[in-house]
């Protein structure tokens, strides 16, 4: 069965386990035994924020996403207060600091919210850490293991781009709710009557913002650390407007079911995206999170029903007779679309369809994409001026254009 087809027949994602449904962003050929570097896909996004509690609401609420663990000062954690949250395969860990001097505070103080830790489920930790290590990357935290009445869970972190790190984890032998040190924790308010419960399955993809001319330093080192691959790669007029420009290279594991979009600035007339967010973040860092649903429409209606707010299209862009031409027959009408602002694109191997939000946080800086895929393997080329033009718009309100 397609990717398209389990994720669009609701009994059979009822049926899925996590990692079942972990599987379905990557469903490619992949012989794990010859990757020095095998990774399984995504474990989790590892979150600091300014106010946990409030934050882990706030995905209950208008993301759909269901607590199930917690970690704080009543579990003997006297560092910081953490939410597990999970939607589908994705899971999110919130944290934000209970100690004033807390790293997570100087973390936040320096970043603003933001994901600090984009953590793999990995096979084999030892074998993956020495193939880092004799790569030259830096180990920041050694393998170890986790242990309660559960299991053993086995970590350990490397780093990545600016302050963000890979914890890589095996979860082979442990059955708790999460790590040990976390206790089961569920939701503890009503949602509105008739509500969809998931409003997403599963991570697709993670992009990072890099400084200028250090994109493809961070390719290699995926390529080379960690045996990713090379996906796509968007540089020129595929990827600028009028007054702006970035560049952008796609990386990603040997089954696809990780993937990295990097991107970099590129000079032009005025402040880019990338620009502004490492201004905001002080920094590289992950700039947005894809997030894999089944219903677009649907997802959409219920998020912005619960306030979150999402870039706009002009008309002109669903009025383009070439748009039309280009994209064929989709599930829904075009008219659907537009008057949700969700874009479409077509390449070779299919469509998909997308939106972004605008940046959840107070700062200029992290947001989120929605995205339904019908076969397409790709990420909306045909989109990106669209999509840049609207955040140009953004930008000059924000007056950092």
């Amino acid at each position: 069965m397609s990717l398209e087809q389990i994720l669009n027949d609701d009994e059979k994602l009822a049926g899925l386990g996590a990692d079942q449904l972990q599987q379905l962003v990557g469903l490619v050929e992949y012989d794990a035994s010859a990757d020095p570097f095998p990774v399984s896909g995504w474990d989790s996004l590892v979150w600091v924020v300014g106010n946990a509690l409030q934050t882990s609401h706030f995905l209950q609420s208008a993301f759909g996403m269901e607590l199930v663990a917690y970690s704080g000062p009543e579990t003997g954690n006297r560092d910081h207060h953490a939410y597990v949250l999970r939607s589908g395969a994705a899971r999110f860990v919130v944290q934000g600091a209970y100690d004033p001097d807390s790293p997570l505070a100087d973390h936040h103080r320096r970043h603003g919210d933001g994901i600090v830790d984009i953590a793999l489920a990995v096979p084999d930790v030892d074998r993956c850490v020495a193939h880092a290590r004799a790569q030259g990357a830096t180990v920041l935290e050694e393998p170890h293991d986790l242990t309660d009445e559960h299991g053993t869970v086995r970590l350990a972190s490397i780093a990545a781009y600016g302050d963000t790190r890979h914890t890589l984890v095996d979860r082979s032998g442990y059955s708790g709710v999460h790590l040990p040190g976390y206790v089961p924790r569920s939701s503890t308010f009503q949602r509105r009557p008739g509500a969809p419960k998931r409003l997403f399955q599963a991570v697709d993809h993670v992009v990072g913002n890099v400084e200028l001319g250090a994109m493809d330093a961070w390719v290699d080192f995926y390529n080379r650390v960690m045996g990713f691959t090379n996906m796509a790669e968007f540089i020129g007029d595929d990827i600028a407007t009028d007054y702006s420009a970035l560049m952008s290279k796609v990386v990603a594991n040997g089954n696809h079911r990780v993937k990295f979009p990097l991107n970099e600035p590129a000079i032009a007339k005025k402040k880019s995206q990338i620009d502004e967010y490492l201004e905001f973040y002080r920094g590289p860092g992950a700039q947005h999170v894809a997030l894999a649903t089944n219903d677009i429409l649907a997802t959409v209606d219920a998020m912005r029903a619960e306030g979150v707010e999402f870039l706009t299209t002009p008309d002109s862009y669903y009025e383009d007779p070439a748009l039309r031409a280009r994209i064929g027959e989709v599930r829904v009408p075009v008219e659907e679309l537009q008057a949700r602002g969700v874009l479409v694109d077509r390449d070779e191997d299919g469509y998909l369809l997308q939106i972004f939000t605008k940046p959840t946080g107070d700062r200029p800086t992290v947001f989120f994409e929605l995205i339904e895929r019908h076969g397409s393997l790709g990420f909306g080329k045909g989109n990106f001026k669209a999509l840049f033009e609207a955040i140009e718009r953004e930008q000059a309100r924000r007056g950092n254009f």
